[in-house]
């Protein structure tokens, strides 16, 4: 069962992209995962969340806005990026300071 990102106490940065998919596959799946790999490994990471069903919403959570921008030059991460007519109809990616974080 999937459980919520374990992150640290605010405040830290989340991307929020959400995303409406084509029909089509053309290789999504297998860059979606090795680009996840990566994402962890990436300085600053902090864990990773997604839920899809018309809507896809994918957040990840990062240290500092440095950590995000770095992530966004990774070479792997924009040749996907530059393949993202093949996979959304429509997208949106929002950059959001997290202040407060409560739950159980």
């Amino acid at each position: 069962m999937p459980s919520p990102a374990s992150t640290p106490q605010p405040p830290y940065f989340a991307v929020i992209f959400t995303s409406i998919r084509t029909g089509n596959d053309n290789g999504y799946s297998e860059t979606a995962k090795h680009l996840l790999e990566l994402a962890s490994e990436q300085p600053g990471f902090l864990g990773f969340e997604s839920a899809r069903q018309e809507l896809g919403v994918s957040v990840s959570y990062w240290a500092s806005m440095e950590a995000i921008a770095a992530w966004k030059e990774n070479m792997a991460h924009r040749h996907a990026q530059n393949r993202s007519k093949d996979w959304y109809q429509v997208f949106r990616v929002r950059v959001c300071r997290v202040e407060r974080e409560y739950g159980f």
